[in-house]
């Protein structure tokens, strides 16, 4: 069976900057905005090892709620894949390769919470 390890929250927010802000004024994270260009922005903040992705509302997404999903890695996300199909589990986005050594995919719990499988970190 492949490795499994929490990996992060990921939060929308109409202001992703001021929303790492509050958790950087309230909590003592650390932030860490980088720009990915046509305006969108990726942020993250880390609360002690807890890491917390923040992005920005984007059209369809007025009625999900400011959680959009979580983050699990793996060590094999192949192998992953392949256990959890045969078990049954529904994945709504195949794996795909962001970089040479970032691979994830996208699953949905039988109650409806999208959890981003991956294998390596963002």
């Amino acid at each position: 069976m492949p490795t499994y390890t929490f990996d992060h929250i990921h939060l929308l927010s109409p202001d992703p900057v001021k929303t790492a802000d509050f958790y950087e004024k309230m909590f003592g994270a650390r932030k860490s905005i980088r720009d990915m260009g046509n305006g969108r922005m990726n942020v993250s903040v880390f609360i002690g090892d807890t890491k917390i992705l923040i992005r920005g509302k984007n059209e369809g997404d007025a009625e999900k709620p400011s959680l959009d999903h979580y983050g699990i890695r793996t060590d094999n996300l192949e192998k992953a894949i392949a256990e959890l199909k045969e078990q049954g589990v529904i994945f709504t986005q195949e794996m795909r390769s962001i970089r040479p050594d970032f691979k994830m995919s996208f699953l949905r719990t039988p109650d409806g919470v999208s959890i981003e499988l991956q294998e390596g970190s963002l």
